[in-house]
């Protein structure tokens, strides 16, 4: 047993500093083996520029991991804001809108004294605007007007924040022209479900939704094919009198209707339209 307790001893010395060993070339090891950082040695101000310049000849991914590093490096600066933007900007050519839109509302929040506002409520609506309809609605031929309507509602806030906020900004005039676009949109968006009721007999379903439309979007083309769905629609349903009064609207403001005339039934060419999931 003695023996066994000094040759114990030694055993453990030895196994302690093999172990203190080991332990010591794998730290080494894994410092060797870490991920270097490319742009370690690089200034936040060269890797702005280099951003910029790999932007402009469309290398988004590559400006994308420079600006991230800025906006990381210069925190708290005006080029760390310049950043943001121009990494939301980035997103948003790269498909990435979620990406887009949560770095600009961020910006938005942070920063609401910064001279870049205006355009980061523009770029805000030109993300929604340009909301894609994807592979599927592009091969059916789907309208702007036939599908979710909520991110052309998100689209034109941001343009009207822009427009009333900064009325003398650059960007002001073409976000004016994308609201009346949009304006058009939602109210084509309106007539497209009640064109859906009127076509299935759902008529209450379809007056309802087109005297939604003419109430909501007075001033939009759409609305001269929603009065003529209300009036089928109250004549569908035995309401003579609301049908004379919505023709009376629809003769007064169009004269020179379509939907006017007694061909208008065999007719109804906007009525007749392919439906959007039809490929053949």
């Amino acid at each position: 047993m003695k023996l066994l307790k000094n040759t114990s001893w030694s055993t453990w010395t030895g196994t302690r500093a093999g172990l203190l060993a080991l332990t010591a070339s794998a730290l080494m090891a894994a410092c060797g083996s870490a991920p270097q950082d490319e742009f370690a040695n690089i200034s936040p101000d060269k890797l702005y520029a280099d951003a910029k310049d790999e932007a402009a000849d469309g290398n988004y991914e590559s400006a994308i991991k420079r600006l991230e590093k800025v906006e990381a490096r210069a925190s708290g600066t005006i080029l760390a804001q310049q950043a943001q933007i121009d990494l939301a900007y980035a997103y948003y050519k790269t498909g990435e809108k979620a990406q887009a839109l949560a770095k600009l509302e961020r910006f938005i929040r942070l920063h609401p004294t910064s001279p870049a506002l205006d355009y980061a409520y523009y770029l805000q609506g030109l993300v929604n605007f340009n909301d894609d309809l994807g592979l599927f609605g592009r091969l059916a031929n789907q309208d702007l007007a036939e599908r979710d309507q909520q991110a052309s509602r998100d689209a034109y806030e941001s343009f009207r924040q822009l427009s009333e906020r900064f009325p003398n900004s650059k960007y002001a005039p073409d976000a004016r022209l994308r609201m009346n676009h949009i304006v058009n949109s939602l109210a084509a968006g309106e007539v497209h479900v009640a064109r859906y009721y009127l076509r299935r007999g759902a008529y209450l379903a379809a007056a309802n939704r087109a005297q939604q439309a003419v109430k909501d979007y007075r001033q939009s083309p759409a609305i001269e094919e929603a009065l003529y769905i209300m009036a089928q629609s109250y004549d569908s349903l035995g309401l003579a009198q609301l049908r004379d009064d919505t023709l009376r609207v629809l003769k007064q403001s169009f004269p020179n209707s379509r939907y006017l005339g007694s061909q208008v039934a065999e007719e109804q060419p906007t009525l007749a339209k392919k439906p959007w999931w039809q490929l053949w």
